[in-house]
């Protein structure tokens, strides 16, 4: 492809993920799927300036509107921004690849071409930037994540705006974390133990993982770091009945399966049937043989009802803001309305209620999410807690001990206190929190 060609795809990609309603990853997936002539290098520079725009679109959107040039097209205003800003294009470079040709984007319209020559020479940040449009979240959120973060606020943000690891589960059903590197190693592949959880490893790169044996013989997943801690705090055991009552696609209810030798059962369970069923092509390749797969038709589906007091482990991944997942979602925090996160609250709140019933005397259930605001974590935990006599709130050290902490290669609790609250500036994962909650015998 022609470097204009390159760029029009970028263009036509930032208009096909603002038209729909799919995030970044799957909108990109859709788009090559459409354009299976489009070679890996080409792909690869496509992709990298697409989620280069995405990472900075408050500041590039903050130079468009100083530049008067806020009635242009949006898509193509924010390419020729980033190609100004980010790229470091002079103006006469960028007008070069707009030129109308076969396959490139159109010339540039009058704004345009005022508009790289306006930013011409300068850089992406500026002093007059207010702190929400340099560390790229949602104006509505600043004092939230300023309470949150206090004098951190500046390297948890920034540390957001950075792009995630590869992070990949050992799937112990089938090998072990040494045998796993020595596969991928043959592959091609580099990878390291991850410094928290015992089965993890963090991977240099971004390899084409999924044409690998490795993976497709199942011995490693896909996970972050963060999220494979909060399935190892679930401390699912041989032969116990375990819910993922938010299993989603299925990684935590994976993780969850291994941990458990294949033994006992788990239920999948979500209120989107499609999410569940694509769960099974991930199960077979891993080799998970106790797991069933259920579609609820909402928090409170008479399952519940039928099956209270009955489980051992209850997991309730909630639906969240996802904030502590814009590393890998730059896209997420633009999604999110200002009254999003009051609405999940009341959601996580009627949750957790109807989960709760699921457990056992003696049992427990682990409530998590990939949000980094208390209202959806804490204030959340303590809320159901309030009146609550045959509930305790265990310690997060003493589960990680009972779990993580006697597995060989796993890392020390980060942490003391009632809850695991992880951030990608402090411990290069996810932003995650997690509670577990035990009833009396």
């Amino acid at each position: 492809m022609t470097p204009g060609a390159r760029i029009e795809a970028t263009i036509e990609l930032l208009g096909a993920l603002h038209a729909g309603r799919s995030p970044a990853d799957r909108t990109v997936a859709a788009f090559f799927r459409a354009r299976r002539y489009v070679g890996a290098k080409d792909r690869r520079a496509i992709i990298d300036r697409f989620y280069g725009v995405l990472r900075r679109r408050a500041a590039l959107d903050w130079w468009i509107e100083r530049a008067g040039a806020a009635e242009t097209p949006r898509e193509r205003a924010r390419v020729v921004a980033s190609l100004a800003l980010i790229e470091g294009w002079p103006a006469e470079r960028i007008a070069g690849v707009f030129d109308g040709g076969r396959y490139c984007p159109a010339p540039l319209a009058h704004a345009e071409r005022a508009l790289a020559a306006a930013l011409q020479g300068q850089a992406i940040e500026h002093r007059d930037q207010p702190r929400w449009v340099h560390h790229e979240y949602p104006s509505w959120l600043d004092r939230d994540l300023a309470d949150v973060f206090g004098d951190r606020l500046d390297a948890e943000m920034a540390a957001l705006m950075r792009e995630a690891a590869l992070d990949l589960r050992v799937n112990v059903l089938k090998t072990d974390r040494l045998s796993a590197i020595a596969a991928l190693a043959a592959d091609g592949i580099v990878a390291e133990p991850t410094p928290l959880s015992p089965i993890g490893l963090r991977v240099e790169g971004r390899p084409n993982l999924a044409a690998t044996p490795s993976f497709k013989n199942g011995l490693v997943e896909v996970q972050d770091e963060g999220s494979q801690l909060v399935a190892l705090l679930v401390d699912a055991r041989s032969g116990q009945r375990v819910v993922d009552f938010c299993a989603g696609a299925g990684g935590k209810t994976l993780a969850l399966a291994a941990a458990m030798a294949n033994k006992g059962q788990i239920v999948a369970c979500d209120v989107l049937a499609g999410r569940v069923d694509r769960a099974g092509v991930r199960l077979r390749r891993a080799g998970a043989h106790n797991v069933t797969r259920r579609a609820l038709s909402s928090e409170r589906d008479p399952w519940v009802k039928r099956h209270e007091g009955s489980f051992d482990r209850v997991l309730v991944d909630a639906p969240c803001s996802g904030t502590g997942t814009w590393r890998r979602n730059p896209d997420a925090r633009w999604r999110l309305d200002a009254g999003e996160p009051e609405d999940l609250a009341r959601l996580q709140a009627r949750i957790l209620a109807s989960a709760w019933r699921l457990v056992r005397k003696g049992g427990r259930l682990v409530y998590a999410t990939c949000s980094l605001l208390p209202k959806e974590n804490e204030d959340q935990v303590n809320a159901f807690l309030a009146d609550k006599p045959d509930i305790r709130l265990r310690p997060i050290a003493e589960i990680w001990a009972e779990s993580i902490g006697r597995s060989p290669g796993g890392g020390r609790c980060p942490m003391d206190g009632p809850f695991l609250f992880l951030t990608p500036a402090t411990h290069g994962t996810d932003g995650f929190f997690a509670a577990v909650l035990e009833r009396a015998p």
